[in-house]
């Protein structure tokens, strides 16, 4: 494949140049590293970008903290860190200060988060709740808790795009103790509307913990507008935060106090120094926090955070919206007829920022175009290419030159050769 572009005499071209023109998200491209003009990355859905600024910030950390200042910088920053970070990220998702903090992994906030629930819950609610479209490690955690507490798990079906309402509302019922879902999930971007499930739930005397992985960053979320009990997130998508950078977790304020959490650790006593064996948690949202933070990747989150505040969460939606309509707009043309299906909602206000198209060679044709095309999409078993749209760096040109590449991939079948097993990583 010779020719990346960009292709100014296809269809949608002058379309694409106009928005990035009249772009109010452009300048935010400029503080991101980008050491690859040629490259399309279409992935910040799986990892995102790297700003900037977190250079300076990992410098800071290695160089004066840690190299001059050793212990003492538990004193000076350290050890409260993982709240005020939780402060700034708390109206990236519609909570109050002190209702968000930076802890662990997504997956063990959700272990943390929904044993809590289940174990508050009144005697006869049997039965968590969730659907087939979850993130499977979800579910793998919420199958382990019913097994565990011997409780039902009841995986709700669906069309595979979109969130199966009806069926859902069916199954949650007065024996349920929680509902768990993605508040956008992973595969198709089918986002759920928060406040309607929330309230099903609720109604039912359900609580509800979302996972919010897909969509913070992406878009506004209010979790306390909404009633959301509980709910979870990563920092590497849209955050931007780097590669396995703390999770984070909310617990509406008012359920802080009933709810014990089932990971019994030092940073959530009380008086953490004062090393008694008698376990006694402390006030507040810091007691759902377990361990040591891992103070380098933890500090690495902040410029992430900052550029998603400064941009807003309802521009960072505009942009989204516009992106990926454009794309779907592009792709009838010419991604349909080289047999590639749309595999997400149609509805703009149903889709998070990511776009699925399904094709019967979609392993080779993704791996094509990281080998061949320079751009990088990801890969979702069977049959899902998903082309991820980051509001803060993506272009609209960069969309319009990626899906020329995919069509010029597709008519000289240079995906043929990538034919066979996948990588580890997809």
């Amino acid at each position: 494949m010779e020719d990346l572009g960009p292709f100014p005499s296809r269809p949608g071209y002058n379309e694409a140049t106009a928005l990035d023109q009249s772009d109010p998200l452009g300048s935010f491209r400029e503080l991101f590293v980008n050491t690859d003009p040629e490259l399309i990355y279409l992935d910040g859905n799986s990892l995102g970008r790297m700003p900037i600024a977190a250079k300076e910030v990992i410098r800071l950390v290695v160089e004066e903290q840690w190299s001059d200042r050793l212990i003492r910088s538990w004193n000076e920053g350290w050890w409260e860190l993982q709240l005020r970070l939780g402060d700034k990220l708390a109206p990236l998702v519609g909570a109050k200060n002190g209702e968000v903090v930076i802890s662990d992994s997504t997956s063990i906030n959700l272990y943390k988060l929904a044993y809590a629930a289940v174990r508050s819950s009144k005697e006869g609610r049997r039965k968590i709740v969730t659907d087939d479209l979850n993130f499977p490690t979800d579910v793998y955690i919420l199958d382990g808790i019913a097994r565990e507490l011997d409780l039902e798990l009841v995986i709700v079906e669906s069309d595979g795009i979109n969130g199966p309402i009806d069926p859902l509302s069916k199954a949650i019922d007065r024996t349920t103790a929680l509902v768990s879902l993605s508040h956008t999930v992973f595969k198709s971007g089918y986002t759920y509307d928060m406040a309607a499930l929330t309230s099903m739930c609720h109604a039912a005397g359900a609580l509800v913990l979302w996972d919010l992985s897909h969509s913070v960053g992406a878009m506004p979320i209010d979790l306390n507008g909404s009633g959301a009990d509980l709910a979870v997130g990563c920092t590497y998508k849209y955050l931007n935060g780097g590669p396995g950078s703390p999770a984070f977790l909310y617990v509406r304020r008012e359920h802080q106090q009933r709810l014990a959490d089932p990971i019994s650790g030092w940073w959530g006593h009380e008086d953490p120094f004062g090393f008694g064996l008698e376990w006694t948690p402390t006030e507040g949202i810091r007691k759902f926090h377990a361990g040591t933070m891992p103070i380098l990747s933890l500090a690495a989150i902040e410029p992430g955070l900052d550029h998603a505040l400064e941009a807003t969460p309802q521009a960072i939606r505009h942009k989204s919206e516009a992106l990926s309509n454009y794309l779907i707009d592009l792709s009838r043309t010419a991604l349909e007829p080289r047999g590639f299906s749309l595999a997400s909602p149609t509805d703009q206000a149903l889709r998070g920022s990511h776009v699925s198209f399904a094709h019967e060679n979609a392993w080779p044709i993704t791996k094509a175009m990281i080998e061949v095309g320079k751009m990088i999409p990801d890969f979702r078993n069977p049959d899902n290419v998903r082309i991820g749209l980051s509001p803060l760096y993506t272009t609209f040109l960069e969309v319009h030159t990626a899906v020329c590449r995919m069509a010029d991939l597709i008519d000289s079948e240079a995906y043929q050769e990538f034919e066979g097993a996948s990588a580890t990583v997809t």
